[in-house]
């Protein structure tokens, strides 16, 4: 199955002013671009060939760190531009909330272990709210890593890799974490993805 990109699901100046057009240009049609075609260039002649994304990620950890790094930052900008949407954040689905609420006491805690965990995760990467064991938990990887490696599903992802935030938000990390979880935050699409992984 080869990698191809997909349209963004709005307009490149639909999440202003959280994320410039500036910043969707470069981020979508460059850098996720170029992971499909280094991870088009890479499948070529594996055992991975012709197998789904999911199992590409995880076959390729550990064992063809080029592949996996492309497929598996694939993989999370298939669903970081729909884990985000205009006029985001809001009210979260019921079962959601509820599943939030009862994991981390509340909606509130959530989004402080989320924020912490983007603006701890040294140099790139990635912080996440993940269904592991059927509970919900925050979490970070490195680079191109996902809770999908760690025995875990994403349901969530903030990319923190500097070119997710510099144009708009230079060093200040933290600002561009707690802008992306209090006002861009697509949570219909997380609830449909929290309710696929339990």
């Amino acid at each position: 199955m080869s990698f191809t990109l997909p349209d963004l699901p709005y307009a490149y100046d639909a999440l202003q002013p959280y994320m410039s057009k500036e910043t969707l240009e470069y981020h979508h049609d460059k850098h996720h671009q170029a992971y499909v075609t280094n991870g088009n260039n890479l499948l070529k002649g594996t055992e991975w060939e012709g197998k789904s994304l999911e199992d590409i990620v995880k076959g390729s950890f550990g064992k063809n760190a080029g592949l996996f790094n492309n497929a598996g930052q694939h993989f999370n900008h298939l669903h970081f531009w729909n884990w985000m949407k205009p006029n985001g954040g809001g009210s979260i689905p019921g079962e959601l909330e509820k599943a939030i609420v009862d994991a981390f006491g509340s909606v509130d805690k959530m989004k402080e272990d989320f924020v912490q965990a983007g603006v701890t995760q040294f140099g790139s990467g990635w912080c996440w709210l993940t269904v592991q064991n059927g509970k919900l938990a925050v979490t970070k990887t490195a680079n191109g890593e996902s809770p999908l490696v760690h025995g875990g599903t994403p349901i969530l992802g903030c990319d923190v890799w500097e070119h997710s935030y510099y144009i708009d938000y230079r060093n200040r990390r933290p600002d561009y974490v707690k802008a992306f979880i209090d006002s861009l935050v697509n949570w219909e699409y997380v609830a449909q993805m929290y309710a696929a992984a339990k």
